[in-house]
């Protein structure tokens, strides 16, 4: 399939695709259940995955920028090492689709951080729109009316953690290549990852590990048919799509693993992404740089 500029269904496809992917992934880590601790299937998923970084090796060995750029990446490293293994935690503890309606939230914590840090103006309907996203995100939770579990806090803060990582890869996009930011935050999380894995190490299967591998391929192949989404449609198109992520997520819950259907976190779900989508449409609108991220470009 190839993808041209300004080619809205080419673009939809390869969004479609890339929610399969992380759908995949999801699927993938929540059949592992509990029986490997999340550090240490967090640290197997992204060692495993490093061999996807060998045809940017010698680009990684002539980082400019010197020990400022390293230091970034570290920071950017520990803040996503801190989101994946709250990710998997959360992974063994909900529903697949509260998993994946909660990951929308991401990109609403990179809309106020950039506020806060990056002096973006945030105009009321932008306030409005995240107001909304939040609303969104208390119809899933539902306080008062059940229980909030460990699962559930694990991914509030794993949004976080990952809008961290995000506002750090925007700092010095500028001054390397994609694929040697990709590449540093694989590196530096294998690394972040390393001693706590090693602090609650089980002995593997073969089978999980080729589990564990067919998720690094996953979600690699995810990041690749998400650039291509891009690179064949704007961003205020491919955006709502990422909903059918969620409606996938339901299903295999629901089918795989037999999760019981949850309208509200399909209602709040898509109140976020709906959110999501308007911010977009309004950056693209007043033709500005982009700094609310595609849902899926804050995942790991």
């Amino acid at each position: 399939m190839q993808s041209t500029p300004g080619n809205p269904v080419v673009g939809v496809l390869w969004m479609l695709l890339t929610g399969l992917c992380f759908v995949a992934v999801t699927a993938l880590v929540k059949s592992l259940g509990t029986g490997i601790p999340a550090a240490q299937s967090a640290f197997l998923r992204y060692a495993l995955g490093l061999v996807f970084l060998l045809p940017v090796l010698p680009q990684l060995l002539r980082l400019p920028g010197g020990a400022r750029m390293w230091t970034w990446f570290g920071l950017r490293g520990a803040a996503h090492t801190l989101g994946v293994i709250l990710w998997f935690f959360a992974m063994t503890r909900i529903s697949i689709a509260e998993v994946t309606a909660m990951n929308y939230l991401n990109p609403v914590y990179v809309t106020l951080g950039a506020a806060v840090f990056f002096g973006e103006k945030l105009a009321l309907r932008r306030l409005a729109a995240v107001g909304v996203a939040l609303l969104g995100a208390l119809i899933i939770l539902r306080p008062g009316l059940r229980e909030v579990s460990d699962g559930h806090v694990a991914m509030i803060f794993t949004a976080i953690f990952f809008g961290v990582s995000y506002l750090l890869a925007k700092k010095f996009s500028g001054e390397v290549s994609a694929g040697v930011v990709v590449a540093m935050l694989s590196l530096t999380v294998t690394i972040g990852l390393a001693p706590f894995a090693l602090a609650v190490w089980v002995p593997v299967t073969a089978h999980q590990v080729f589990v564990l591998f067919c998720v690094a391929c996953f979600a690699t192949a995810g990041h690749y048919t998400m650039t291509r989404a891009f690179a064949a449609a704007p961003l205020t198109v491919t955006q709502p799509v990422t909903f059918v992520q969620l409606v996938w997520a339901t299903l295999l819950g629901a089918l795989v693993f037999g999760e019981p259907v949850d309208a509200f976190v399909v209602l709040g779900g898509g109140l976020i992404i709906a959110s999501i989508s308007f911010i977009t449409w309004r950056e693209a609108q007043l033709r500005r740089g982009r700094v609310t991220p595609s849902v899926p470009e804050t995942k790991l």
